[in-house]
């Protein structure tokens, strides 16, 4: 990992949440609002279906970050968001990453999240220790 420079990207991650996704996350998370779990109720209240949590696709491009410091957890030392679109189960989500600084052991990405032209998070800024 310590090649990277600036403007070089970090391996891409994509992922396709299924269906029972947003229900396994609701309980996990202990947040069981229902634009979550119920899609009548989701259509209720005027989106078309069920929506992914928004901690989900964070989580998303933390994993994108992980897998790119080889897996190390640890090596990921700090991430912010910002989400922008709303995700939904069944569609890939493509996790993109530029360097936009590295040296003194550190790299710092700038990181997208979307699924199709529907960009969920963006702005996305992480630090990764390199040793």
């Amino acid at each position: 990992m310590s090649d990277f420079k600036l403007g070089d990207s970090l391996p891409e991650l994509r992922v396709t949440p299924d269906a029972g996704l947003t229900k396994r996350y609701s309980e996990a998370s202990g947040d069981p609002n229902p634009i979550h779990t119920d899609p009548e109720f989701a259509k209720s209240v005027g989106l078309p279906g069920v929506i992914l949590h928004g901690l989900y696709s964070m989580a998303q491009v933390a994993r994108a970050h992980t897998e790119a410091a080889g897996g190390d957890p640890r090596a990921l030392k700090r991430l912010s968001v910002q989400f922008r679109g709303m995700g939904f189960p069944e569609q890939e989500i493509v996790v993109t990453t530029t360097v936009k600084d590295a040296g003194d052991g550190r790299l710092v990405t700038d990181t997208v999240a979307a699924q199709g032209d529907n960009r969920i998070i963006r702005n996305a800024e992480a630090e990764l220790s390199l040793e």
